[in-house]
């Protein structure tokens, strides 16, 4: 997937389909003068709904298409034949997706289970038939109900990524080429801050056909919950990851510091992030001898595990992945 292919918000139109109107007809037949009422009901407009797709990844087929109308329903006929139902609109959008109210900013739904379906608007009911008024003194009712009119709205969908591992790091952190060498995923990789400007997913193969997904999250910065550099607009994607992976590059000047910043990004943007399990990798540790390793460990972050990795020169990514899966499967 491509970056401009990633869309993770828009905002759409939809509208459900109007009741059919019921039927006011009067049975006639050769023989049958006078046979009464027999005007059917109306068919219910069509709905709107949103259903779960775990083969999406992004909202980008909606980018295109904003606008969603169901069909309106039949009328209903005579023998009191009941009008066709109106065609749902079925929307399908990636696990992880959050449907809002465009006006009030309120969740209204989320979509976290493969074929889940949800009906932000109902079809409008389809009026009744004279056949259902007809009564001793009123024998022949010459009228019968329209149909109850469609809803519209306007909605924001927003997709937080579904992943098992976040990957949590300033830019340049070596995020990119972890999740390149792990999975089968190429995002950008260069030398320079913010190469990755949309999420990337991947899938860690592990030992006996298991598998974990793996999120690259675009780079924090000291900041970004007030929106510096790419702003709070990608911490939301971390909110739905079991585990926190932050990389921290050997060369940095302050492990500890950086850490901590990262930390703290996290909890203003949302506190309970800080309760996820953590795991703190220094990447690009290659570049390491024993003594300076030694060095380094002893001015790491308490309270938590810290490895060193290179994805370079494939070191410790094996226990890298080991320690990830115990940690996603206690």
């Amino acid at each position: 997937m491509t970056e401009g292919n990633f869309v993770d918000y828009i905002k759409i139109y939809a509208s459900s389909g109007k009741g059919g109107r019921g039927s006011a007809h009067l049975h006639r037949e050769k023989y049958i003068a006078k046979g009464g009422p027999d005007g059917g009901d109306g068919g219910r407009g069509g709905h709107v709904i949103f259903r779960g797709d775990k083969n999406m990844w992004t909202l980008f087929h909606l980018k295109f298409k904003r606008h969603f109308r169901a069909d309106h329903g039949g009328d209903g006929g005579s023998s009191r034949s009941t009008g066709k139902d109106g065609a749902d609109v079925i929307i399908p959008v990636p696990l992880g997706t959050i449907i809002r109210d465009a006006d009030t900013d309120e969740i209204l739904f989320e979509i976290t289970e493969e074929g889940k379906e949800v009906i932000v608007l109902e079809g409008g009911k389809g009026g009744r038939g004279n056949w259902h008024f007809k009564s001793p003194t009123n024998q022949t009712p010459r009228y019968a109900q329209p149909g109850i009119e469609g809803k519209e709205a306007w909605y924001r969908v927003e997709l937080k990524v579904l992943a098992d591992v976040g990957l949590v790091g300033f830019p340049n952190a070596g995020k990119s080429t972890l999740l390149s060498v792990l999975t089968a995923a190429k995002p950008k990789i260069a030398d320079y801050a913010f190469t990755t400007l949309k999420p990337n997913l991947g899938i860690v193969e592990y030992r006996n056909h298991q598998s974990f997904v793996m999120a690259d999250i675009p780079g924090i910065i000291e900041g970004a919950a007030e929106g510096k550099g790419l702003g709070h607009y990608f911490l939301r994607h971390i909110e739905r990851n079991s585990l926190l992976l932050f990389l921290i590059p050997a060369d940095s000047d302050d492990i500890k510091k950086e850490y901590n910043i990262l930390v703290n990004e996290l909890r203003q943007h949302n506190p309970e992030l800080l309760d996820k399990q953590r795991l703190l990798a220094i990447s690009k540790s290659d570049m390491l001898d024993d003594e300076l390793k030694q060095e380094i460990a002893n001015d790491l972050p308490e309270g938590v595990e810290a490895l060193f990795i290179s994805s370079v020169a494939q070191m410790g990514l094996t226990e890298l992945k080991d320690k990830l899966w115990k940690y996603l499967n206690e």
